[in-house]
């Protein structure tokens, strides 16, 4: 399929979605965009915002449209996997807001969807794409770690009056904002893992899931020799505001990201040498915004937009904003679509980020036991 006069995308979910319309309209290479929403009202205001006229209620329609190329979903949870199935076997390329599931059948169904379509499936996930996790990356890349040698990771957030689907969501479904950055830094898959739950969830909270922890911690082995990682997620009944965080141990660095509005630590380690005590130092490095990596016409939007002070969105208000992440995350799905090739975070990638909470989470229904993590490639 060639598009010669760019893309037709479709941004279904608005509530939160309204965030990413402007940046598909000044992409150099969307042709168009159209908007779906369930809500006539919030449908009609973003519409008259935005002057798009191309507006439909249901997401079939979309899927149904012979003028869509491309469907974003930013949707509930319990219709991930269902939606982003549908879109793919239209023929239509697909981005989704995470989790790709809540479930091993779910995620194997995208990713059989996707094989068979040949379309293009990204998960859209912030975590990799924010100002901390460029600049670690990028130390990364330059050798400044030495090995690694751990990981850590952990998502701190309250989830009281967010949409119903969420009430008893267990943590661990929800753990890729944690998970990713680990396991893209390793340029590894979790292989085996074991999780326990703690705390005590109200019952009106624990019904919906069965699920009785508010708060879950894992411990994983990963595809490559001698590393290991951690991750702790947490979604009720702990008095700690937001964070997304990451810390990578090296042998000759330690990257810490710890707190939400402030800068990553880096420690530095002076050579290990014969008889000599090692002595380590400290700096605060502000991750520089990478408005660079992007076409000058979306570049801005690195920085707050749709969302302010005055325009909230309890998503954007407590993830930060997502640092920066936005509009890297539609150039990459946009540009994968154009050069004909698999987005970063394709299906496979996406479907092995997921399992490693949807295994977690069974490991501490399971008292700790074991559980292997399965492999999509």
């Amino acid at each position: 399929m060639a598009y010669h006069h760019g893309l037709s995308i479709a941004v279904v979910g608005l509530s939160f979605g309204a965030e990413f319309i402007p940046i598909y309209l000044d992409h150099p290479d969307v042709f168009s965009v159209t908007i779906c929403d369930k809500d006539p009202a919030r449908l009609q205001a973003v519409g008259e915002r935005f002057n798009i006229k191309r507006r439909f209620a249901d997401v079939a329609e979309v899927i149904d449209s012979p003028d869509v190329d491309a469907v974003h979903l930013i949707t509930g949870i319990p219709d991930h996997a269902a939606q982003a199935a549908a879109v793919l076997n239209a023929g239509k390329h697909c981005a989704s807001t995470v989790p790709m599931a809540t479930s091993l059948q779910d995620l194997r169904a995208v990713v059989a969807a996707q094989r068979r379509s040949g379309r293009n499936y990204m998960m859209m996930e912030t975590a990799v794409y924010t100002r901390q996790f460029l600049y670690a990356r990028a130390l990364r890349d330059e050798g400044r770690f030495g090995r690694i040698q751990f990981l850590r990771g952990a998502h701190y957030q309250d989830m009281e009056r967010w949409p119903p689907y969420w009430a008893g969501l267990p943590p661990m479904w929800y753990a890729t904002h944690a998970v990713s950055p680990l396991l893209a830094i390793a340029g590894a898959w979790a292989v085996k893992v074991h999780c326990f739950g703690s705390g005590r969830m109200r019952q009106e909270l624990h019904h919906p899931y069965g699920n009785p922890w508010p708060i879950e911690t894992a411990i994983y082995q990963l595809d490559q020799p001698d590393l290991s990682a951690e991750v702790t997620r947490t979604l009720f009944h702990c008095a700690r505001p937001y964070m997304e965080s990451f810390t990578i141990y090296g042998h000759d660095a330690c990257y810490e990201w710890q707190m939400e509005d402030e800068p990553p630590v880096l420690f530095d380690a002076s050579p290990l040498e014969p008889g000599q005590v090692r002595h380590f130092s400290a700096q605060h490095p502000e991750p520089p915004d990478r408005a660079d990596l992007l076409p000058p016409q979306i570049g801005r939007y690195t920085r707050r937009f749709v969302y302010s002070d005055e325009n909230r969105h309890l998503s954007f208000e407590q993830g930060g904003g997502h640092h920066g992440s936005h509009p890297h995350l539609v150039h990459e799905f946009v540009r994968s679509i154009v050069e004909r090739r698999a987005p970063w975070i394709d299906a496979v990638t996406a479907a092995n980020w997921t399992a490693a909470g949807i295994c977690a989470h069974e490991s501490a229904m399971r008292d700790g036991a074991e559980m292997s993590v399965p492999v999509f490639a």
